[in-house]
C-alpha cells in the first residue's frame, strides 16, 4: 500500500499539498501512489517561476520510463519556486516523493482553495 501522510492534502490528480506557511506558500509534489504508477522518473518539466496559475491548470510534466504524466496545479496562485535539484536527480521523486522529491511551491491566491482538496482519508478511499 502507498504511503499517504495524514498532515497533507491531496488532489484527485495525485498531487499532495503541504499546509500553508505564514506567507501563504504551499509545497506541492506527486503522491507515492503516482510515482509508483509512473515507474522510474527520468525527467521533470517545471512550471515557470512567477507564473500565475488556476486550480486545475497543467503546469508541467513528469516523464518516466513508462509514460509522461501532466502535473496539475491543485490550487490557484503564483509559482514561487521549483525544485531545481530534480533537473539532475529526477529519480528522487521515486525515493522520497513527500520530501526531497517535491515539485514546486505556490503562493496561494486564496487560502480557502485548500479546503476543496482531499484529506488523507478521502485520498486513501480514492486510490483503494
Amino acid at each position: 500500500m502507498s504511503s499517504i501522510p495524514a498532515e497533507l492534502k491531496y488532489s484527485a490528480e495525485h498531487e499532495w499539498i503541504s499546509s500553508a506557511e505564514a506567507e501563504g506558500v504551499v509545497r506541492i509534489g506527486i503522491t507515492d501512489f503516482a510515482q509508483d504508477a509512473l515507474g522510474e522518473v527520468v525527467y521533470v518539466e517545471h512550471p515557470e517561476v512567477g507564473a500565475t496559475v488556476a486550480a486545475g491548470d497543467v503546469v508541467g510534466e513528469v516523464e518516466s520510463t513508462k509514460s509522461v504524466s501532466d502535473i496539475f496545479a491543485p490550487v490557484a496562485g503564483e509559482i514561487t519556486a521549483v525544485n531545481e535539484e530534480l533537473d539532475d536527480k529526477p529519480q528522487v521523486i521515486n525515493s522520497d516523493p513527500y520530501g526531497a522529491g517535491w515539485l514546486f511551491e505556490v503562493k496561494l491566491a486564496d487560502a480557502s482553495g485548500i479546503d476543496d482538496l482531499l484529506s488523507a482519508e478521502d485520498y486513501t478511499q480514492q486510490v483503494g
